[in-house]
């Protein structure tokens, strides 16, 4: 009999003490998503044998801090899903030069005004047009009711440009690919004008010829940057624009130019 209550004692008193050990892992699991790397966790755990409270210290071990530095990346990792990522991927390309200037004899084409003293002109509406003649300067199949509205009124200097490349890697919006850009994103219908020209017809060259766009960032005749894009439609080029604060998201693959 004196042996069996001894075993009785020496199993409760067992039982008691993986209890109070299961009681402080498992506080310990909760709060390591809480802890930061060298911190120490004070748990107050009842004593189910001495009825008391006593203090333990437990101090954060190598495991522990790797296990929270795990614990931090997942985190970062997962919000950084959850927002789609900040940048717009843009991978450079080759930088190409272009020029609207008229060489000694050549004829203007169209005939323009002399809106900007010292310069030549470009004046928007007299390029850009619907025409898929023949005889058209650039196939024009196309022109958004946008573009006409905003674009087609300005007169800009036709000065020589040279216009960085760029791809995007994936699907953004206007906003992500210029705060990637920066304030080399802007560039000018006379520059459009000017890569147009080289490829009239659809030929291949610095802006592509597929289902995907080449875009740019413009400012219209009242001064404010918008966007314009420039597609190959079969019969002719399609040019549209849209704001720069429009949600429509650019696919992977559209070619973005910049200065």
């Amino acid at each position: 009999m004196r042996a069996a209550a001894g075993w009785r004692t020496w199993f409760r008193r067992l039982f008691a003490f993986l209890s109070n050990k299961f009681l402080a892992l498992s506080l310990t699991r909760n709060l390591i998503l809480d802890l930061q790397p060298q911190s120490t966790v004070y748990l107050v755990l009842e004593s189910a044998i001495q009825g008391r409270q006593t203090m333990r210290r437990l101090a954060l071990n190598t495991w522990l801090v790797i296990v929270l530095a795990a614990s931090s990346f997942s985190a970062r990792a997962d919000e950084n899903k959850s927002d789609g990522g900040s940048s717009a991927s843009l991978a450079p390309r080759a930088r190409i030069e272009c020029s609207l200037k008229r060489k000694p004899g050549e004829p203007l084409d169209p005939p323009s005004t002399a809106a900007i003293p010292g310069s030549e002109s470009f004046v928007a509406s007299e390029h850009f047009r619907e025409d898929i003649a023949p005889t058209a300067t650039v196939k024009i199949s196309w022109l958004g009711a946008t573009f006409a509205r905003r674009f087609a009124v300005k007169v800009e200097a036709a000065d020589a440009t040279s216009l960085q490349t760029h791809v995007l890697n994936k699907s953004s919006s206007a906003v992500q690919i210029l705060g990637e850009l920066g304030p080399r994103a802007e560039s000018k219908l006379a520059d459009i004008w000017c890569l147009l020209k080289q490829q009239a017809n659809g030929e291949s060259g610095a802006l592509q010829t597929s289902s995907v766009p080449n875009l740019f960032f413009v400012r219209d005749g009242t001064g404010d940057l918008g966007v314009v894009d420039a597609l190959w439609g079969g019969a002719g080029w399609e040019i549209g624009a849209s704001p720069v604060g429009s949600q429509r998201p650019w696919t992977p693959g559209t070619r973005v130019f910049s200065h």
